[in-house]
């Protein structure tokens, strides 16, 4: 079975790179009658972040969209047509000079034609956002003009996933948003990792890792914590990331929270940071799966979560293995996690729970559901 994933670099440390990697490799080294391709666009020599397997072959069609990095708007829409023009020649030719059985796409700039490419391979798109932060959608303003763009770029975008074969969606909430689509199909991302030690949930430190955005909603974690210390001084909130710091740290200030909440960037060590702390906290605006959160859990701890799209609905049962707070809602996170805080017998019997309940999405386990879904396709091809 020849199968192949695009997406447009493997350079950088971000989540999409991460899972498509890991499982990639994982498929090339596990599944005998697997042949995998990593194709990318914007590659340009440089080095995958993570590793890759020798088992699988990478290549690169060389077309930097956003290069040169500091080259002015003017000049890059002036070059846009012409780059384009040249990616999507050469992706075509590509998969008509190395037929494939299945290619897997990551829904960029290639999700426009790569239904209309005739080389009889099974064409599937994988979605790891939620539908109303993507592309359009994620758009800002009420003026005509940028709510025409916004409805002509969504219907685009909706009916170019309605050619696919299959569009796999990482929860049942998030299919949910799509009641226009009958080819949908739903399979978590799996856990990169499961480590033999776990937390006791003992420590008095509390954890929160994700980049420094407004996604993230760490805003709203730090003015909840700012309720929290008050009543438990002794512990203390560690956000693992990078990104914008100012901000977080005035906010931290304004709190009074100083000598109790923490910035810490990005570390390789995340795993010992996870198994030194008692409780994970997701304050998320919105995801499309949080892997962080997943990770936590099989590290042992017990997460509280806000009910974010999506994600956290399909992983946390409630008040069994973690808990979920209203979107949002500041002083119910507070109230969630001093609970937690002040129970330690249910805080580690739900950090035990959270572990094995989290099993389910294990590699192993994913990786299944992909495979009957690759045979199911081809026989019905067939």
């Amino acid at each position: 079975m020849k199968i192949m994933y695009y997406l447009p670099s493997l350079h950088t440390p971000g989540g999409l790179e991460r899972i498509i990697t890991f499982k990639a490799n994982y498929f090339a080294e596990n599944y005998k009658d697997y042949s995998v391709t990593i194709l990318t666009s914007e590659q340009m020599d440089r080095k995958p972040y993570y590793p890759l397997s020798s088992l699988i072959k990478h290549v690169d069609l060389h077309v930097a969209f956003d290069e040169p990095m500091r080259q002015s708007l003017l000049m890059k829409l002036l070059t846009y047509p012409f780059k384009y023009y040249l990616f999507k020649k050469r992706f075509k030719l590509f998969l008509n000079n190395n037929p494939q059985d299945i290619v897997i796409s990551t829904l960029r700039r290639e999700l426009n034609f790569i239904t209309e490419i005739s080389d009889k391979s099974i064409k599937i798109g994988e979605f790891h956002v939620t539908r109303n932060s993507y592309h359009a959608n994620a758009a800002k303003g009420s003026n005509p003009l940028t709510i025409f763009f916004k409805k002509r770029w969504s219907n685009k975008f909706l009916n170019n996933l309605k050619k696919l074969d299959k569009l796999i969606l990482l929860t049942q909430e998030e299919a949910n948003l799509w009641p226009e689509l009958t080819n949908k199909y739903v399979i978590h991302n799996s856990l990169p990792f499961f480590p033999e030690q776990a937390s006791d949930c003992s420590h008095k430190q509390i954890i929160a890792v994700g980049r420094y955005t407004f996604q993230k909603g760490f805003d709203l974690l730090i003015n909840a914590w700012g309720k929290v210390s008050y009543r438990h001084p002794d512990w203390i909130l560690q956000i693992y990331g990078d990104g914008e710091r100012a901000d977080l740290e005035q906010l931290i200030k304004s709190n009074n929270v100083t000598k109790s909440c923490f910035l810490e960037h990005t570390t390789p060590d995340i795993i010992d940071k996870y198994c030194h702390s008692s409780i994970f906290v997701l304050s998320s605006r919105f995801e499309g799966l949080p892997m962080v959160l997943a990770e936590a859990m099989a590290c042992g701890l017990p997460p509280v979560s806000f009910t974010c799209p999506c994600g956290p609905r399909d992983i946390i049962h409630d008040n069994e293995d973690g808990l979920l707070v209203d979107n949002g809602n500041i002083e119910q996170l507070a109230e969630k996690i001093c609970y937690l805080i002040e129970n330690d017998t249910i805080r580690k019997e739900m950090g035990g729970k959270a572990r094995e309940n989290i099993k389910r999405i294990k590699i192993e386990n994913i990786s299944k559901q992909w495979d009957e879904l690759f045979n199911s396709l081809l026989k019905q091809k067939a």
